[in-house]
């Protein structure tokens, strides 16, 4: 059997009820999230390192506003805070202007831009499963409060939702609720995590793909039926120089357009991630695909040296942007379902050795997206080359014999592969048939 999870969105039925209670817990979220990030901002003036979930926990644990939530609740908060202040780190070594991640705070001026007024935004509140009891035949869930807010002895110490899911769905097996404040509604919705056992799928077929991660295609997928696919990164670049054009008009960075507006970016990213990662999935059972190989990125922000690399102003935004892993844990989720196995693999010297003959040289690639080869005469995409190269596995330790190099192979597909844009409603489709959406 395979084990999968499967996240549900659900409507509150008995919303006028419990939202003061979901407000509360809302506002203590953000109130935890502040004080952990004034504590990381501090160890990090103090001494220069970022301090982990486990210390978060260890230092706040005894604090009042850890307090406000269920301790698994607080827990997630401190989670998510190590997460952006790990990511934050990333950026920073090639970007002196990456900031730390913001307080969540709205503030109010009056007339002559003097703050008259601060509040806490509704975060996000995650309870797992100690904080949660399944009423499963009557769709009702027991959120757990956090102490702060069990007004007395006798109170309720729980919050007790009545949701409703899109019809013939039954919640089973429910492993985490999210309560999520959906700004342009005005109201709290649910989010319900669920934990599946599936029959363990066989594989299509026993044929390899490859992938190669980039910048300006931010996927090129070969396959052994000489055959490849390009896909675009031009939304996601696009939606780069966007909204942080945007972010910097906003008086307070930590006020609610702001938040609307990194909410907003995070939903194209994710939306952008998985509608890829499910068609290359699509085309990988179309084509008989049981394994694929994805270039191994580690280090891909580094020199030789260990030093940040410079891209230049616009490639590090790109570079620094870019949630490889991220997608890559996307792609294997949804490979695995379908019973295909995702194996990374080095990229060294993949985008420099010719994947038709095996010449090694770092003139071959002339420009961005040209490779030519002076030994063969072969002239194709350059991503495309490196894809295939990846599907190769050219450095593993028996690189003499990987079939293909060498050998006599057809090159029109290597310089035409099939090219799949992003449309925000439909996901990845033909070039031909995309339909241009602004931001």
């Amino acid at each position: 059997m395979l084990e999968v999870h499967r996240t549900y969105r659900a409507k509150i039925r008995n919303h006028g009820q419990i939202a003061g209670s979901l407000d509360r817990h809302g506002w203590s979220a953000s109130k935890l999230w502040n004080v952990a990030n004034h504590h990381s901002r501090q160890v990090w003036e103090d001494t220069g390192e970022i301090p982990d979930h486990g210390d978060l926990k260890d230092e706040l644990k005894t604090h009042p506003k850890y307090k406000g939530l269920h301790s698994q609740s607080s827990q997630r908060v401190l989670e998510e805070l190590a997460e952006a202040f790990n990511s934050w780190y990333g950026k920073r070594k090639s970007d002196s202007r990456a900031n730390p991640p913001d307080y969540r705070k709205k503030n109010y001026y009056d007339q002559e831009g003097r703050r008259v007024h601060e509040e806490h935004p509704r975060s996000t509140v995650t309870w797992k499963q100690n904080g949660i009891k399944h009423d499963m035949k009557n769709n009702r869930v027991r959120l757990s409060k956090g102490a702060n807010h069990k007004e007395h002895p006798k109170a309720w110490e729980y919050i007790l939702v009545e949701y409703e899911t899109r019809p013939g769905l039954e919640v089973k097996t429910l492993q985490q609720v999210r309560a999520v404040y959906d700004k342009a509604k005005g109201r709290w919705e649910l989010h319900l995590v669920c934990k599946d056992e599936i029959e363990t799928p066989n594989a299509p077929g026993n044929e390899t793909a490859g992938i190669d991660l980039g910048i300006c295609n931010f996927a090129a997928v070969a396959y052994s039926t000489e055959e490849a696919d390009l896909y675009p990164g031009n939304r996601l670049k696009q939606d780069g120089y966007y909204f942080p054009k945007e972010l910097a008009k906003c008086d307070d960075s930590g006020g609610e357009r702001a938040t609307r507006l990194h909410a907003k970016w995070s939903e194209r990213r994710t939306h952008f991630f998985h509608s890829l990662a499910k068609h290359i999935v699509e085309r990988c059972v179309e084509k008989e695909v049981g394994r694929i190989n994805i270039g191994y990125l580690a280090g891909v922000r580094e020199d030789d040296n260990g030093d940040s690399k410079n891209w230049g102003k616009h490639g590090n935004l790109d570079l620094h942007g870019w949630a490889f892993d991220r997608f890559t844990r996307i792609l294997e989720y949804k490979a695995k379902v379908e019973g295909i196995g995702v194996v990374a693999v080095s990229e060294r010297d993949t985008s420099r050795t010719c994947c038709v003959c095996g010449r090694t040289d770092d003139s071959q690639r002339v420009e961005r997206g040209l490779y030519v080869c002076e030994e063969c005469d072969a002239a194709f995409n350059a991503d495309v080359n490196g894809a295939e190269n990846i599907r190769l596995d050219i450095n593993r330790s028996n690189s003499e014999s990987v079939p293909g190099l060498g050998g006599d192979r057809s090159t029109g597909w290597l310089a035409q592969p099939g090219v799949y844009l992003y449309d925000l409603s439909r996901g990845f489709q033909p070039r031909t048939e995309v339909v241009d959406c602004k931001p």
